[in-house]
């Protein structure tokens, strides 16, 4: 996937570099072309779905939602872990740049050459990634240029709040489902399917349409605070829910071939430990496991984790995190007693294993573990997710069978996703059994009926299922209950003290090489120019 994104990019660069009037005259030749076709542009745009979501989600993203945190307490390696933000920094800003200039005017082109041409599947796969893209966005800043969105000939873009946003994210939705309930004239299916189209579907639609759905039921289920929510948007939820993914197998994920080190997930040892990424499986300041999600696959969902844990009647625990420490911090962990460390607090020593591992001296491709390896598919969104959120809407309307019937699928499909997509590694770790399903399934850390169901039950499960991947939509949850420790048992807590402006971050900045050079006086309209303007709550979470 990766080389494919790369030759088409350099392709792009090419076609788009500045020349003579003469050359960019030049709009009938075939072999200078001055618009490049939806087919060329699909697999690029699917890479970034990963890339741009990856590199916030490691190095801010996940530290607000406590995936993970760094071991050093060094004040630039706590920064994101308090809430706050790196001033005159583009951190926090990837999402931005996803949405307006690595997809972007490429996007833009995809659907204008696909509509233009009948290319109608190719339409409605680029509908679909724009609404997953502007939900992202909008949900990770708050207001986001809109309207004005890839206008020519203007020095400054006027941003829009959410309750802009959202509707039209669903018109988005509905434009993706016009048009792949429309076959094309002439028959895509063979390039859609091939090694350079698209590359999360190979252009099934049914599964694209589920896509649609899903992007529908997760919007809808961020507004629980809304007045409506009980009585209109509930329904909604479920309804989207149930037309959306059937089973695990058909998430939309990413695909890597590894067969380089070009071609491999960004969230796997080879390319964490590149220096182009920072070295990221050897930093002391990332990805390192926390006691956030250690409580919660040690007895932390409904009771007391077990303090230094060697095993769990949660299978998740041996699949999801590495046991033990290295004698360096940085080699390849041995030992069998789990541990984690404490948000903003650092560690005593650099031996909390880092999630993203490290490559063994003399090796090119690491064993890995879970979906951080060269190999893993990288999910944007599941089934097992979708289950959380119906099973979330249906409680708070009061429907509790309902409620405790997509929790109990839930559950079982988070164990079925590692089974279908974190067993990449060229040694597999086992897959979990059904024995040790059941045997969870009938622990004091799952409700065994309807009556017993709490929204911490359900939305403990979905942190667990979202682990390591969904953390824009795990801050979603944490901001709609506003941190609750009631909900988030494991959630370490912050005092003021711990926290950078004293509260917790409710929005990151738009990215600053844009907004804050060049577009400052209309990001202030909002308070961007504020220090403290990522505490200020989106408006999705509001009553």
């Amino acid at each position: 996937m990766r080389k494919v994104y790369i030759t088409l990019m350099a392709i792009m660069v090419f076609i788009i570099a500045p020349g003579c009037k003469k050359y960019l005259d030049i709009n009938s030749n075939p072999v200078t072309p001055q618009i490049v076709k939806a087919e060329l542009l699909l697999p690029p745009i699917e890479f970034q779905m990963h890339d741009d979501i990856w590199q916030d989600q490691r190095t801010t993203i996940s530290k607000m939602t406590q995936n993970f945190a760094g071991v050093s307490t060094a004040a630039a390696a706590l920064t994101w872990e308090q809430h706050g933000y790196v001033s005159n920094s583009d951190a926090g800003g990837v999402a931005w740049r996803m949405c307006y200039f690595d997809m972007g005017l490429n996007l833009e082109n995809l659907i204008n050459d696909a509509v233009a041409n009948q290319k109608n599947e190719y339409a409605g796969i680029g509908y679909a990634i724009k609404a997953w893209t502007y939900q992202i966005t909008t949900d990770q800043y708050g207001p986001i240029i809109l309207d004005d969105a890839f206008k020519n000939n203007q020095l400054s873009f006027k941003f829009q709040d959410q309750p802009e946003v959202y509707p039209k994210v669903r018109e988005w939705c509905a434009l993706a489902l016009k048009y792949m309930n429309t076959p094309s004239p002439i028959s895509y299916a063979a390039t859609l399917a091939g090694p350079s189209g698209d590359g999360i579907y190979q252009g099934n639609m049914t599964k694209w349409k589920k896509f649609v759905y899903a992007v529908l039921a997760t919007q809808y289920g961020h507004l629980v605070n809304k007045a409506e929510f009980k009585t209109k948007y509930a329904d909604s939820v479920i309804k989207y829910v149930d037309l959306s993914f059937a089973n695990e197998t058909e998430d939309p994920t990413v695909f890597f071939q590894a067969s380089g080190t070009t071609d491999v997930n960004l969230a796997g040892p080879t390319n964490a430990g590149s220096s182009t990424s920072g070295v990221l499986n050897t930093s002391t300041y990332y990805c390192r496991q926390t006691t956030a999600i250690l409580g919660l696959l040690t007895g932390g969902v409904r009771g007391t984790p077990t303090p230094s844990p060697t095993t769990s009647l949660d299978p998740r625990l041996s699949r999801y995190l590495t046991p033990g420490t290295s004698t360096s911090g940085t080699g390849n962990p041995t030992g069998t007693t789990y541990i984690a460390v404490t948000p903003t607090k650092g560690s005593t020593t650099t031996n909390v294993p880092n999630v993203l591992g490290t490559l063994p001296t003399g090796s090119t491709l690491f064993n890995g573990r879970y979906i951080f390896t060269d190999r893993a598919r990288w999910p944007i969104m599941t089934y097992a997710q979708m289950q959380f959120i119906k099973s979330e809407a249906a409680f708070i309307k009061g429907d509790a069978a309902t409620a405790y019937t997509a929790y109990i699928n839930g559950i079982k499909a988070s164990m079925d996703f590692y089974n279908q997509y974190g067993r990449t590694q060229s040694i597999p770790d086992p897959a979990i059994a059904t024995t040790e399903v059941n045997a969870y399934l009938a622990s004091s850390e799952v409700a065994q009926n309807a009556a017993s169901l709490t929204i911490a039950d359900i939305m403990q499960q979905k942190y667990i299922a979202q682990w390591g991947w969904g953390s824009i939509e795990t801050w979603c949850d944490l901001r709609k209950y506003h941190y609750s420790p009631a909900v988030f048992r494991t959630y370490y807590q912050l005092a003021s003290s711990d926290l950078q402006f004293g509260r917790y971050a409710y929005r990151c900045r738009p990215r600053y090489n844009s907004e804050f050079v060049w577009n400052l006086a209309e990001l202030t309209k909002f308070g961007g120019n504020l220090v403290t303007y990522g505490t200020q709550e989106l408006w999705f979470s509001q009553p």
